[in-house]
């Protein structure tokens, strides 16, 4: 379908007569009226009737006129973005509560200001499950802790963030050694089974520590609060959420060695969606490289 027609026939329908909508057009009456003689053949319906010396839009050409406005604006906009850089489209993300709660809304801040026709789906949800998800195709790209196995070469990896684990402590416990405290309170722990608890568990292994566990979840900020509250203490990431800080607990750092969380951004590198994984990847370098973490006191501070 020729969309210059579509282009005439809404100015018939604009300006009210075929003389007006060719002196706006700049062709002449013969040329508005076979243009729109072959689009009522195209479509098979009239588009134009008669009375006198006038020409009015039949009702179903009334009816069509609002479709083909959106149709026209759509091609528009089509030939705007064919001439800019400009890029649209859905970026289908997945993320953490502690990444929604912390970084995630800066990084699509300035994604939206430089790109204003992305949009972004966000899924919550766990590590484990966003990598799946990526390979599957349901999600694009995914803030997530780095996998524990290597990856297959269809998936790629930025990292954004490392964070050393520290023990946090009531403040009542200030000048006691982490180690002291691993042993004599109640632990609250980091769930074993997900990735970044699995790095707890290995360093307890390691230091021959066998806490006295009360409690066990996966969610760092409900662990900082009943650390709060006196319940126990906890092997926590030192993460860009600040809870640790937030809520006023010690933070200590861990006498041995321990790995550290990591997590970055993951994607599928054969996306149809690689332009916005890109511009979302690059601003969110830039904006975890912004934010510093605290420094910890010693054990003994």
């Amino acid at each position: 379908m020729n969309t210059d027609f579509l282009h005439t026939l809404a100015a018939v329908g604009q300006h009210g007569s075929m003389a007006e909508a060719a002196r706006r057009l700049g062709l002449t009456h013969g040329a508005v009226a076979q243009q729109v003689r072959k689009l009522e053949q195209e479509l098979g319906v009239p588009l134009v009737a008669r009375a006198g010396r006038t020409v009015h839009l039949t009702a179903k050409a009334i009816e069509l006129i609002g479709p083909m406005r959106e149709v026209l604006e759509r091609i528009e906009k089509i030939r705007y973005l064919a001439r800019s850089d400009e890029m649209m489209g859905e970026l289908r993300l997945g993320a953490g509560n502690t990444a929604l709660n912390s970084m995630v809304p800066a990084i699509l801040e300035h994604l939206v200001s430089r790109h204003p026709l992305i949009n972004v789906e966000i899924q919550p949800g766990h590590s484990v499950r966003f990598y799946p998800a990526i390979e599957s195709g349901e999600l694009d790209a995914a803030i997530a802790l780095e996998a524990p196995y290597p990856l297959s070469k269809s998936l790629g990896w930025q990292l954004l963030r490392e964070e050393p684990y520290v023990l946090a402590a009531a403040p009542r416990h200030a000048g006691r050694h982490p180690h002291s405290l691993l042993t004599a309170e109640p632990f609250i722990r980091y769930q074993r089974s997900d990735w970044g608890g699995s790095h707890v568990d290995d360093y307890l292994r390691r230091v021959g520590i066998t806490p006295r566990e009360r409690f066990e979840l996966n969610a760092i900020e409900s662990i900082a609060v009943m650390v709060s509250r006196d319940l126990g203490v906890a092997i926590l990431p030192q993460s860009t959420n600040g809870a640790i800080e937030r809520l006023g607990l010690l933070a200590l750092p861990l006498p041995e060695h321990c790995e550290p969380r990591r997590f970055g951004l993951i994607w599928s590198r054969v996306s149809p969606r690689l332009a916005l994984i890109r511009a979302f990847r690059d601003i969110a370098v830039v904006e975890y490289a912004k934010v510093q973490l605290p420094a910890a006191p010693g054990p003994g501070a």
